[in-house]
């Protein structure tokens, strides 16, 4: 963080910038997923030269550190989280792009940001869910920002983020709260339960890029992308069976 707060402070170009602290990110994300003791496995990795938005489930702040230290990469984040001290810092100083997702009018206009950066050749990253979750299932996808990509005229890179082992044990309820940062649990508990583990086993998978103009319908857009990211994540296991329908009764064939 303090070499990025120094590249703040003397590179003026905010395009070089970006770029420094995109670099910077992946190589310090590596490092802290080695201190987490994180074996990361990534499936399907794209050209490093590969324009696109990547749009991924998301569980918490270890999947950022795990798609960070996969590329360099700017991350698209809540101005909710720029006012949050210590966090605040943290996302700026990594390039995070921040917008205000509660305003249909800001958003729009803010949606620009993230096409000047597809342009200008960068990865961007958006987490569609709008929050983190629980890791119980994807949740349903804002799609407004999502089109970005098509003004950009780059594709939509859907990834799916799985948690596979927790301490040599699969990951379940037990686990949950050491890996998923959600509802009312502080920043700093959460990233303390997540540094005392003696090792996790992680895995993104790049899934089948998706093309879109701007003339697509984005619903449809963010549907195939959520069926796409749906079909391959793994919900944490212990969950209680849902309830079935009770089962049609069927006529006496005699």
């Amino acid at each position: 963080m303090l070499w990025s707060y120094i590249c703040h402070l003397v590179v003026r170009d905010p395009q070089k910038r970006l770029q420094r602290f995109s670099n910077n990110s992946r190589f310090f994300s590596g490092l802290i997923l080695k201190v987490f003791n994180l074996d990361l496995t990534v499936i399907n990795k794209p050209a490093s030269d590969q324009k696109c938005l990547i749009v991924s489930n998301h569980m918490g702040f270890v999947d950022i550190l795990m798609l960070a230290s996969c590329h360099p990469m700017l991350f698209v984040t809540s101005n909710e989280m720029r006012e949050t001290p210590f966090l605040g810092l943290l996302t700026e100083m990594g390039g995070c792009i921040y917008v205000e997702r509660r305003s249909r009018t800001k958003i729009l206009d803010e949606m620009k940001s993230i096409v000047n950066a597809l342009r200008a050749g960068f990865r961007v990253v958006l987490y569609p869910e709008a929050t983190s979750t629980n890791g119980e299932r994807v949740l349903p996808f804002k799609k407004t920002l999502m089109m970005a990509a098509a003004q950009a005229g780059v594709p939509i890179q859907p990834v799916v983020i799985n948690f596979r082992e927790v301490n040599g044990e699969e990951f379940s309820l037990k686990w949950r709260d050491h890996l998923c940062w959600y509802g009312d649990i502080p920043f700093a508990t959460s990233m303390w339960k997540s540094a005392i583990l003696k090792s996790v086993k992680g895995e993104i998978e790049f899934l089948e890029p998706i093309y879109a103009t701007p003339d697509d319908d984005r619903g449809l857009i963010a549907d195939k992308a959520h069926a796409a990211i749906s079909a391959k994540f793994v919900p944490v296991k212990g969950l209680p069976a849902e309830p079935q329908p009770p089962a049609e009764m069927q006529a006496d064939p005699t």
